[in-house]
Order: C-alpha cells, then sequence, then structure tokens
C-alpha cells in the first residue's frame, strides 16, 4: 500500500491510509476503539464474511 500513498500511526486504531483508519484484529476484535472515527474499520481474520465496519482477510 505504501505505492499508493503513505501510511501513518493514529492515536485510535492501528494505522490510517488516506482517510480511512484501520484496527487490525482477530475474530472477536470489536469497534470499540474506531466507533467515534468516521471511516475506520476493523480488519479481522478466521471470520467467514465481513459485516458493516468489519473486513476479513484470509
Amino acid at each position: 500500500m505504501s505505492g499508493l500513498g503513505p501510511l501513518r500511526y493514529t492515536e485510535s486504531g492501528d494505522f490510517m491510509f488516506k482517510n480511512y483508519t484501520f484496527e487490525i484484529g482477530g475474530r472477536t476484535k470489536n469497534t470499540k476503539q474506531i466507533q467515534q472515527i468516521d471511516h475506520a474499520f476493523v480488519v479481522a481474520d478466521d471470520l467467514e464474511i465481513g459485516h458493516a465496519q468489519k473486513i476479513f482477510v484470509s
């Protein structure tokens, strides 16, 4: 992703890319840490499908 633009560290969430904040975690990671942030997502593994603000990775 760094070839597309800079990654930045944030106080809420693990990193920011453009106007999007990402929090990395597992299946049980919730959106509590990012719930007050616009354009924020949890990137979680071990999910069958994503839902709402949770994006799955395989």
